[in-house]
């Protein structure tokens, strides 16, 4: 099972798939609309949809987009003769006497095509980003035919979204946002767009999933749903049936490359805050904290003391982050932060990113089994990638491991490519039927931590080890890094 957009997001949905395997694909640009006047009284649908269809659908648009494709080209063909040949003399006279640069022709062509909707009733449209992205023109097509060339306002690859603009002569219609944290699971939803370029379509359907992650950007949480949604949906509403926007449908899992009842959508609360932040300034602020962090697993939380796995678990610390400054370490167990509980380590990453930088938080962590709360000021997402701080280890040789470990210096960092200023343990080899084997240790690793402890000499993990078995633990954790990541891991003891 693949996800495939164009760009970060793979291809666009236009393609077809280029295996048998089912398929993520992103529809084709794809909106949805509604009227300024937002209709408070949600319509059953015993008496069908056809009322809320009319409302929303003068605010659903036809996004095309074109390129400038260059190709070259040679007035001539290029004739070759043999030394000799009676042809030679005319066709070098002839080559002499055209012009000897070839010429450029660049010409827009179509690249693509999908839906939008109208925000504003002065022109602001909302679509996805595989939809615009790469495009030189952008036209967008009104339910009543009437064309506007539109100007991209921003865009945000992280979340597949972009904002359009085009100036109209007149107010246009417009759908308002809904909340989409008021949905379950079951709830009626309608989807409009423009499949396979038919113009503007409806399907129904019920919400099937909420927090869906299908690994195509690092704030995944969309909406799964059964309404039919096919290539050049793209960038279009998901509609409740009070006629606001709960969802921008982005993608599909098909084995086929058309529907087959499995649509998500980037849920509207997100959209609204990325959305808005492009509308004021045409770029996305996030916030960032400068941990990093693993899933929780069950083996983890009961290395940690802990009766659930929920939570997201701190491996290390940037430097100079705004998690340094307040004091957090390797080992926290991350539970709630501003208020919102982390289920799963994929919480933290989104929730962090939609708060301001600048705001004071206050995160509740469990830290050596005990429950406290930290106070941090988040700062902006930096532009640049940051270097995550990691420790590394050390080595002895007889040990409960089954594993030679020894003291870092300068050589086994040269040799080990251990960073300058990493602490730790180094391992520099693992023997067969050992416990280090079995717990999937190897050459290279630096162990960092043992239990609570950090470690610096190969008698600190000795040691540890030793007083876990002594107390008859079934596993102890483990922070080591490999390959310049760090990781905790149960190191089971039985």
């Amino acid at each position: 099972m693949q996800f495939s957009k164009s760009s970060v997001f793979g291809l666009l949905g236009i393609l077809i798939l280029f295996s048998f395997s089912p398929t993520f694909i992103p529809f084709a640009y794809s909106q949805t609309s509604s009227s300024s006047a937002s209709n408070n009284n949600s319509l059953a649908p015993a008496a069908g949809f056809a009322d809320l269809i009319e409302q929303v659908s003068p605010a659903v648009v036809h996004v095309a987009v074109s390129g400038k494709v260059s190709s070259s080209r040679q007035n001539t063909p290029e004739f070759n003769f043999p030394p000799g040949s009676p042809f030679e003399d005319f066709f070098e006279q002839f080559r002499n006497q055209r012009p000897q640069q070839d010429e450029e022709d660049e010409t827009l062509r179509p690249l693509g095509i999908g839906s939008g909707f109208i925000i504003s009733a002065d022109g602001y449209i909302v679509t996805n980003n595989h939809v615009v992205e790469n495009a030189d023109e952008i036209t967008v097509t009104m339910t009543d035919g009437e064309e506007y060339g539109a100007e991209l306002q921003g865009t945000d690859s992280k979340t597949d979204l972009a904002l359009l603009k085009i100036n109209a002569r007149k107010s246009l219609p417009f759908v308002s946002w809904g909340d989409v944290d008021r949905s379950r699971v079951g709830d009626w939803v309608i989807a409009i767009g423009n499949p396979f370029g038919l113009g503007g379509s409806a399907t129904t359907g019920i919400i099937s999933a909420i927090g869906r992650d299908i690994r195509s950007g690092p704030y995944d949480d969309y909406l799964q749903v059964d309404a039919a949604i096919n290539r050049g949906n793209s960038g279009g509403p998901l509609f409740n049936l009070d006629g606001d926007v709960i969802g921008i449908n982005s993608a599909i899992y098909s084995p086929t490359g058309g529907s087959v009842g499995i649509g998500f959508s980037i849920p509207s609360n997100m959209a609204r805050n990325v959305i808005e932040q492009l509308q004021e300034s045409g770029t996305v602020q996030r916030g960032w904290l400068g941990v990093q962090i693993q899933p929780l697993d069950k083996d983890l939380a009961e290395g940690f003391g802990r009766a659930d796995n929920s939570g997201a678990l701190v491996n290390s610390i940037v430097d100079g982050s705004p998690a340094e400054k307040a004091k957090f370490r390797p080992g926290d167990i991350i539970l709630e932060f501003d208020g919102k509980a982390i289920e799963e380590m994929r919480d933290l990453p989104r929730i962090v990113a939609e708060t301001h930088a600048g705001d004071k938080v206050s995160v509740l962590i469990i830290r050596d089994g005990e429950e406290r709360a930290l106070s941090v000021v988040i700062d902006p997402y930096p532009e640049d990638d940051v270097q995550l701080s990691i420790a590394e280890p050390d080595t002895q040789s007889d040990n409960p491991l089954g594993a030679e470990l020894v003291a870092l210096t300068r050589q086994s960092r040269t040799q080990y490519r251990i960073p300058t200023g990493a602490q730790g343990v180094l391992v520099v080899s693992v023997n067969s039927d050992s416990l280090a084997q079995e717990n999937g240790i190897r050459a290279g690793d630096l162990i960092q931590r043992v239990g609570r402890s950090s470690v610096s000499r190969p008698a600190d993990v000795i040691a540890a080890v030793n007083q876990a078995i002594k107390s008859d633990q079934d596993a102890v954790v483990f922070l080591y890094s490999r390959g310049g990541t760090s990781s905790f891991m149960p190191f089971r003891l039985k």
